[in-house]
């Protein structure tokens, strides 16, 4: 028998009218599966990432913890946090982080949900399934929607754009540090375990 295999597209891209409380319930029905909903309401379903980009996210993740927990200035959030930006899309970044006040602003409920805000602070880093394209116009809708500062890491060139409000993307080749800057007081990122 000559099996031909099924090629889908990643991340799949489902077309269905929800309202956010049904989306959210989707997401919730299927915790194995990572959803993100575009502003014009197109559900991506991707894929989970693999050995190697997973440890490098918890990498990430780990070291904005740590400062996260010295500084005590804001709350950190990993890949698995939805956020509902102010122009109706609902986003996950691999790492993200909060302002304490802007936290602290939240109902009960509204932390419990799909977080509605813009994360003053958020990492991408490109899996071997993403596409560069699409991940450089979500760093920017992240910028458009009140992300303060943005870090999208490629591995596989070894590169970092940066991404600022009402800046040029700046792109930083073979770094070996980066920097939080105004937004993340104190914060550095060692990225000798994550970009090599």
């Amino acid at each position: 028998m000559n099996e031909t295999a099924l090629t889908l597209p990643s991340p799949l891209k489902l077309h269905m009218e929800l309202t956010d409380e049904q989306f959210f319930q989707l997401c919730q029905h299927n915790r194995d599966l990572q959803f993100e909903r575009t502003a014009k309401g197109e559900i991506l379903i991707m894929p989970p990432t693999g050995g190697e980009t997973g440890n490098r996210n918890f990498e990430v993740t780990v070291q904005l913890g740590i400062w996260n927990k010295q500084s005590n200035l804001g709350k950190g959030f990993d890949s698995s946090t939805g956020f509902k930006l102010p122009n109706g899309a609902n986003r996950s970044p691999d790492a993200a982080w909060v302002r304490l006040e802007r936290w602290e602003a939240l109902t009960t409920e509204q932390r419990e949900k799909f977080v509605p805000l813009c994360p003053d602070f958020v990492v991408e880093l490109l899996s071997p399934s993403d596409s560069l394209k699409e991940t450089q116009a979500k760093m920017q809708e992240y910028i458009d929607n009140g992300t303060r500062l943005g870090w999208l890491i490629i591995r596989k060139t070894q590169r970092v754009e940066i991404y600022r409000p009402n800046r040029d993307v700046e792109v930083v080749e073979n770094p070996t540090t980066l920097s939080g800057e105004d937004i993340l007081l104190g914060f550095v990122l060692d990225l000798r375990t994550i970009i090599s």
